[in-house]
């Protein structure tokens, strides 16, 4: 009997479907799920046994050969968005919730333990990224309302404390992740865009001392930039020229290249965007990624 997802938020359409999906750097594919509802951003956890996505506003793993579904117990939190990352250690979930919060969560499931830090302005947290030691969690928060509206890049302990920001631009960031090696912190920006939404990849010191630094120069708009764990590679998601944010329902691109930004090349292309890899979902033996595709019927 198919295993039935909770719905929360954005829908198929009649005949569409989700296939979570593994995939090899050579363009080699295999569906390992395919669901009737949305289910989106599968992180691959670092003894390389389960996939964790989300579905319905819940998390979920799986074998990434397939296999039985497994709820993960999150609580009273029943309101997760697809942006979540795993502790090197595999010991914990750590999740962005809709109510403009950070949590972690054990992998085994359990009671939650907020992370993030209230304000007397509107400021909601985005979770992207875990640093290797797994002390301190990346994140881009959506700042003030309305013509006010920014979105930046920060840092805060894992284990909870002050917020650090990392940028202060009046143009769109996103996607913050660390690299292996807890040097940079890569992300997606409109800092050098010509006009609204084109977004490209940028890194910067993981302390924000030094000043972005520009790897992609295309007229597609770069989305989401994941480091491989041994650091070999970015894997980021290339939507068509003059989208707007990282919508749904996309023809999109997979894309790899070096960690300075060369040898850029394609090794998928899908119907897909927003739910396909917000966050990292490599390997731990940096041959394959995981992600999910939404193709119409």
């Amino acid at each position: 009997m198919p295993f039935t997802f909770p719905r929360r938020g954005r829908t198929l359409s009649p005949g569409q479907r989700s296939e979570l999906t593994v995939i090899d750097l050579d363009g080699h594919a295999s569906v390992i799920l395919t669901a009737d509802e949305i289910i989106e951003a599968p992180n691959w956890s670092a003894d390389g046994q389960w996939l964790v996505f989300n579905a319905g506003g819940k998390l979920f793993r799986i074998a990434p050969n397939g296999g039985d579904i497994a709820p993960i117990d999150t609580g009273h939190l029943a309101d997760l968005n697809n942006d979540h990352v795993l502790a090197p250690d595999g010991s914990t979930i750590y999740v962005s919730s809709d109510d403009g919060h950070l949590y972690a969560v054990p992998f085994a499931g359990g009671t939650p333990r907020r992370v993030s830090n209230t304000h007397d302005t509107p400021f909601h947290y985005y979770l992207h990224g875990i640093a290797p030691d797994g002390k301190t969690l990346s994140y881009v928060a959506i700042e003030g309302k309305g013509p006010d509206r920014r979105v930046n890049v920060f840092t805060i302990p894992a284990a909870g404390g002050p917020d650090t920001r990392l940028t202060d631009l009046s143009v769109p960031n996103d996607g913050p992740e660390y690299s292996p090696d807890g040097r940079w912190v890569y992300f997606n920006s409109e800092l050098a865009a010509s006009q609204p939404g084109h977004a490209q990849v940028f890194r910067m010191p993981a302390d924000g001392s030094a000043a972005p630094e520009q790897l992609t120069f295309d007229n597609l708009v770069n989305w989401f930039p994941h480091l491989s764990p041994d650091g070999s590679q970015v894997a980021f998601i290339s939507f068509p020229e003059g989208t707007l944010g990282h919508p749904a329902d996309k023809d999109v691109l997979l894309r790899l290249m070096n960690p300075d930004g060369a040898s850029q090349r394609t090794f998928a292309s899908l119907f897909g965007g927003q739910g396909t890899i917000n966050v990292n979902s490599w390997a731990p033996d940096s041959k394959r990624l995981a992600y999910v595709a939404y193709p119409l019927a």
